[in-house]
């Protein structure tokens, strides 16, 4: 599958008539049927599989990602996520009975999910196929159907993407739109039944303000500045290494890279030489040349990233070329927390280093700031890791690994605060884009005659008393 200048020209189109579409197609019926969404998903996994080199070439072009890279963060994960949900939908789908209490005896209580209806999956550029199209996993195992708005930024994935969907499926049910801001805007005015974005916390306020206008529920994956707590007690092999593949998966543009590392004073140094020999065991001397690193996604985050190096203390890395869009990986140290580089989420291959003589003194920097969407502590001390997760919030948190907890499916994955509203993965992808509507059936053989009126007083104390003992 190739790329051609054509696809590279937005189509026109009428964005209500789109809404339309999906709106009928999910009024028809079809999706609630279960056999049909294991069908739809069999069906898109079958079309990953086949499409994987050109994904995979789509990636390379977008941010020059290796071939493992690409599967394991993008294609291999979406397969994972269709398997996992795949195992599950039939159980998920069913009433989930719970208890019912005496005071509503004779009765039963249960709760059905049931599919929102026309939903909307709005994407970011730095896992431009994983990040599209994991959230629709999820929107087709509860029965909804779905736009997916990929980002103009990764366009060449966008293209393969739009292919490989609007090529395999009734628009009615799945169709990517690739299209510009004006357009993309004339979406978001439409009534949208579930909206779900994956990206910045600026853009997320503008996507939840117009979601409000229709009082339109949204799930929000944003970001924020992720920190790394290190202490003496870290391990000197694996630790290191999957700190040091995390913060430079993607070359840093994760939203859940280490954005800082807080490390104790007393081994800062063995950590700094550790993370500098390891960097280099991963990438080489002349990193440019490596077939391992990302490129930055663009000129214009470039030049952003490029600002913190040139006003950073660069102990190692540092090295740019913009006709590349290569940065190397860079360790920045005598970080103030005045500098600009620890007021925006970095996104970019760049950690900067703070000491801190105290624990406390760590987690209360941690928590005068922004609630972050991921928190890693790489400590083989339970009493230094306890500590930190009881006196600290966000969205999710790693001990001794990093990245990884995103690919644990038995988990919710989410922000808190700035970073980000509400989660999914696994079940929590199909309880988001479900909603959970609770039943009561009660028997008409009999009833309490104190609950009608006219109300007595005697009736009244035996309503408390039954209140008390039975709900």
């Amino acid at each position: 599958m190739t790329v051609n200048i054509e696809d590279k020209v937005y189509a026109t189109f009428d964005a209500a008539a789109l809404v339309q579409t999906q709106r009928t197609f999910f009024n028809s019926g079809k999706t609630k049927d279960v056999d049909f969404r294991i069908e739809q998903l069999k069906k898109l996994k079958q079309l990953v599989i086949d499409n994987e080199q050109a994904i995979k070439d789509a990636l390379k072009a977008d941010l020059n990602k290796s071939p493992m890279e690409a599967y394991a963060t993008e294609i291999g994960f979406l397969i994972a996520d269709i398997d996992h949900t795949l195992k599950d939908i039939r159980s998920l789908a069913k009433p989930r009975k719970v208890k019912t209490p005496l005071f509503h005896q004779l009765g039963s209580s249960w709760i059905q999910a049931e599919p929102y209806g026309c939903t909307y999956v709005i994407a970011p550029w730095n896992y431009p196929f994983q990040l599209a199209l994991s959230p629709v996993v999820g929107a087709v195992a509860a029965g909804n159907t779905c736009l997916i708005r990929p980002s103009r930024m990764s366009e060449n994935t966008a293209i393969i993407m739009e292919k490989i969907i609007n090529e395999n499926f009734d628009p009615g049910f799945l169709k990517v739109v690739r299209c510009d801001t004006k357009q993309s805007n004339e979406i978001l005015e439409q009534k949208f039944d579930y909206i779900f974005f994956t990206g910045s916390p600026d853009v997320g306020k503008q996507i939840y303000s117009a979601a409000a206008k229709h009082l339109t529920p949204v799930t929000l994956e944003l970001g924020g500045k992720s920190p790394c707590f290190v202490d003496e007690n870290f391990d000197e092999k694996w630790a290191i290494k999957r700190l040091v593949w995390g913060k430079f998966t993607n070359a840093g543009q994760t939203c859940v890279a280490p954005d800082y590392v807080l490390v104790d004073k007393k081994i800062k140094q063995k950590f700094v030489d550790l993370f500098i020999q390891t960097t280099k065991e991963f990438f080489g001397e002349n990193p440019q040349q490596s077939p391992d690193l990302g490129r930055i996604i663009n000129e214009k985050h470039f030049l952003r990233l490029s600002r913190f190096i040139e006003k950073g203390n660069v102990i190692m890395g540092g090295q740019m070329d913009i006709k590349d869009l290569f940065i190397a990986p860079t360790l920045l140290d005598s970080v103030s927390v005045e500098d600009e580089v620890m007021n925006e989420e970095i996104f970019g291959p760049i950690m900067p280093i703070i000491e801190y003589e105290k624990i406390e003194d760590a987690i209360r920097f941690v928590n005068s700031r922004n609630k972050p969407l991921a928190l890693y502590i790489f400590s083989n001390d339970k009493m230094y890791q306890e500590k930190i997760l009881n006196e600290t919030s966000s969205g999710n948190a790693s001990i001794n690994e990093c990245l990884m907890h995103v690919g644990q499916f038995e988990l919710p994955f989410g922000g808190v605060g700035d970073s980000g509203i509400g989660a999914y993965h696994g079940k929590v992808s199909f309880d988001t884009f479900s909603h959970l509507k609770g039943i009561l059936k009660k028997s008409t053989l009999t009833d309490l005659p104190q609950r009608f009126p006219p109300y007595t007083e005697s009736g009244t104390k035996i309503i408390k008393k039954l209140i008390s003992w039975f709900m």
